[in-house]
């Protein structure tokens, strides 16, 4: 549960935030709103006084009659009330709600007088929130006074705190949901599957053998899947291994492992390197015939190959081969080197390019018509002078091949009834080939 947790935290953390981040947004997009509303709502307002309060500037004031317009509109929704004020900044008729307030002209009056035109401000008086809106009073173009619009704000602030109280309960919902979901997810697809391959290795490590659990389809578990199969067929061929050769030290007989001929390698190569030499490789990369033309690993059907790969894995040797796959030159390095195998790479296979004609003299002269002959000849009973005699004639494959030389890596050659195979440095282009430092174990015939 822990792990899940820390899954999630930090997507739940980014939930909050991001619901925060626009409950904020939300709130201020809202108070905006609600002021510019109430701004264009006061203007109208004002602008529609404006035209019935400045004839009564012609008569005698102040007048009841001023007033009674006065009181007459300030019964309107959310406005506090109106006032009109003289040149002066005295007070000539205000609203009943606003004579203990407004007996002076407020500033917002006064900067609407001094540039002759409307003018808003968002005040607080007495820790409430109001709006007032200003308008100049003329007679024959003369400023002769100030109209000021009273509105309560006090709606606003509590409008954008149920918004506020909205977006906070939207936004602990909206986590709640995201984290129920992600639990849910994190468990079904990743936490579970997980659990169930540990207690399948487990079950492996105390010697059980169960079938392997099921994974969802995905890139990552796909490789894990693939790599913890691998290190269950390990484990098991390790215990069989085991097993066996406790079986068998216990009846004082002897068993190859793949342990045992590691060690003995090591002991008798001494930090030499090993090299074998074959025609055939130990893997091919091949390319697909279907729409994709993806590139697969094949493994060439050969006892060489069966019988030789043990000692490359023992040793980490290098396999020297001809690269007859479709796909071989794109899958080897700038210098020919491919690790191998794919699954688990323990040795290096050196690839090896030939032309047609080079690959038809080497594999179907020299090693087809010379060396195969050879100990089919040496193995037959008519094998005397005579038989070396109708070998040695002019029709003779060994003849046929002193004349054909072909290299993979090297040079391969046959002087008289001889075979010297040998491996040539790059460096050493037109020169006799030396002997490598190291041990070879050549095999031309596939």
């Amino acid at each position: 549960m822990r792990t899940t947790l820390k899954l999630i935290s930090p997507l739940i953390v980014s939930v909050v935030v991001v619901s925060l981040l626009f409950a904020g947004y939300q709130v201020r997009t809202e108070r905006r709103v609600l002021r510019n509303d109430l701004s264009r709502r006061a203007e109208i307002l004002g602008e529609s006084l404006q035209e019935n309060v400045e004839p009564q500037f012609d008569r005698p004031l102040p007048d009841k009659s001023l007033q009674r317009l006065v009181d007459r509109f300030g019964q309107r929704q959310h406005l506090k009330g109106v006032a009109v004020y003289n040149a002066n900044g005295v007070a000539l008729a205000v609203t009943s709600g606003l004579a203990s307030l407004f007996q002076l002209r407020p500033a917002a009056a006064a900067l609407a007088a001094e540039r002759d035109t409307g003018y808003g401000e968002f005040l607080s008086v007495n820790n409430a929130p109001i709006h007032v809106y200003a308008l100049p009073l003329h007679r024959n173009d003369q400023v002769v006074g100030t109209l000021a619009v009273v509105h309560d704000a006090t709606y606003i602030d509590q409008q954008v705190a149920h918004t506020l109280r909205d977006s906070l309960v939207n936004a602990l919902v909206q986590t709640l949901l995201v984290a129920l979901l992600a639990l849910i997810l994190v468990r079904w697809t990743l936490t579970g599957p997980l659990a169930r391959t540990a207690k399948w290795l487990r079950t492996l490590r105390t010697g059980q053998s169960p079938a392997p659990p099921s994974l969802p389809q995905g890139e990552v578990f796909d490789q894990l899947h693939h790599e913890v199969t691998h290190l269950a067929r390990d484990l098991n061929a390790a215990r069989a291994s085991a097993e066996e050769e406790a079986r068998l030290r216990d009846t004082h007989d002897s068993l190859w492992t793949a342990e045992r001929l590691r060690v003995s390698m090591s002991s008798k190569l001494q930090s030499k390197p090993l090299f074998v030499i074959a025609n055939r490789e130990p893997y091919m990369h091949v390319r697909g015939n279907g729409n994709n033309g993806n590139i697969q690993v094949i493994v060439p059907a050969s006892g060489l190959v069966t019988a030789l790969e043990p000692v490359l894995l023992a040793a980490e040797g290098t396999w020297i081969a001809h690269g007859a796959g479709s796909a071989d030159r794109e899958t080897v390095d700038a210098k020919d080197h491919l690790r191998v195998p794919p699954d688990h790479p323990r040795y290096t296979l050196r690839r090896v390019w030939l032309s047609a004609e080079e690959e038809k003299g080497y594999y179907e002269g020299f090693s087809n018509e010379g060396i195969w002959p050879l100990p089919h000849c040496a193995h037959s009973s008519h094998f005397s002078s005579r038989g070396l005699g109708r070998l040695s004639g002019s029709q003779s494959p060994l003849r046929r091949c002193r004349h054909r030389r072909n290299a993979i890596h090297g040079v391969t050659h046959c002087p008289g009834a001889g075979l010297s195979l040998r491996v040539a440095s790059p460096h050493d282009q037109g020169s006799q080939a030396r002997r490598p430092r190291g041990h070879l174990l050549a095999h031309s015939l596939a």
